[in-house]
């Protein structure tokens, strides 16, 4: 087994800069990844934060839909991190963009509101040690789970989840790759090895 994990970040748009960053600096061997080919050089991958419709048109375009959906279905780990969140849900309360539908989560885009509302809050993260500080940016909430998905974390004041785990597929609402704490990162590499 590898020790240094390969893991690959979805670099079509968004910040995927910041993820790289964050996870070079915990270890991992990282690649950006722009065609559907090099997810078989990789053993997880990051859906980061952007424009959810810019990056669903993406990733049809390059024919990474088909290929995502399968791969997330045979167990391999996938992290989405705000848009990403949206890119993975099964439904949305919008028309568009259209899901990858693979987690069984009902995601609401823009829940607390436009950019301006973005604000920072120490949540607590089932499986992560002590608060982590949370940055929320035009940030989506999952408003429906099914059974099989694991509620990580609440923002208490409006008590829906922000983070849900389902087997292999993690999704956060916020954006950890903008703070200096790499634990929920250390904890998505965790699932690597799973």
């Amino acid at each position: 087994m590898r020790i240094l994990h390969h893991v690959g970040v979805l670099a079509l748009q968004g910040d995927y800069a910041e993820h790289i960053e964050m996870l070079e600096s915990n270890g991992a061997n990282v690649s950006e990844i722009r065609l559907p080919d090099q997810l078989d050089e990789v053993d997880g991958l990051i859906i980061p934060g952007g424009e959810s419709t810019t990056i669903v048109q993406l990733i049809d375009i390059y024919n990474f839909r088909n290929k995502l959906v399968d791969m997330a279905s045979k167990g391999f780990p996938i992290w989405g991190t705000c848009a990403g969140m949206i890119v993975m849900a099964n439904e949305l309360t919008d028309k568009r963009p259209s899901p990858l539908q693979l987690m069984d989560i009902k995601v609401s885009r823009n829940a607390f509101g436009r950019q301006i509302d973005s604000f920072e809050e120490n949540i607590i993260f089932n499986g992560v040690e002590g608060e982590i500080p949370a940055i929320f940016i035009r940030a989506p909430i999952v408003i429906d789970t099914s059974p099989d998905v694991e509620i990580l974390s609440v923002v208490e004041h409006l008590s829906k989840p922000v983070a849900v785990k389902q087997g292999n597929l993690l999704a956060t609402s916020f954006h950890p790759e903008l703070t200096n704490d790499s634990r929920i990162h250390k904890y998505f590499l965790s699932m690597l090895g799973k």
